[in-house]
């Protein structure tokens, strides 16, 4: 609408990276405009000769923009995780970045080599042994 039509000079900085907004209004810009953002539904309200003017923003858009830009951060984080761990693996020895090929005994915690176990409550007869070394027979 012609009426609606103003034009109104700001410096401001472009920066390079993806999100949900085209643009980002400061307290400066948004007090020379005597807009009113909503982030929740994504509308900049300000005032005008013919009344309120709003500027709507697409929520699926800002919705995919904010999932990609999680992913990405995402992303981001693994990769420096791993850079972390290549890192404190060349500070390590290489004795301790090898894997045991066999897993070291355990000690026995009981002094008995087995134990018997009642399988019911009813019949105290029924009952079985375990123990680390059993025959399966």
């Amino acid at each position: 609408m012609a009426s609606n039509y103003h034009v109104e000079h700001i410096n401001f900085y472009i920066v390079d990276f993806n999100t949900t907004y085209h643009a980002i209004l400061g307290r400066s810009a948004q007090a020379k405009f005597m807009a009113i953002p909503h982030y929740a539904y994504l509308v900049l309200k300000m005032p005008s000769p013919t009344g309120d003017l709003a500027l709507w923003g697409n929520l699926s858009i800002a919705y995919a923009c904010e999932i990609e830009c999680l992913t990405l951060t995402e992303a981001i984080e693994l990769s420096i995780q791993m850079a972390n761990v290549v890192t404190d693996t060349k500070v390590m020895l290489t004795d301790d970045l090898e894997i045991p090929s066999l897993e070291p005994p355990r000690a026995s915690t009981k002094s008995k080599e087995t134990k018997e176990v009642g399988l019911s409550l009813d019949d105290p007869s029924k009952t079985m042994k375990i123990g680390a070394h059993l025959n399966p027979k």
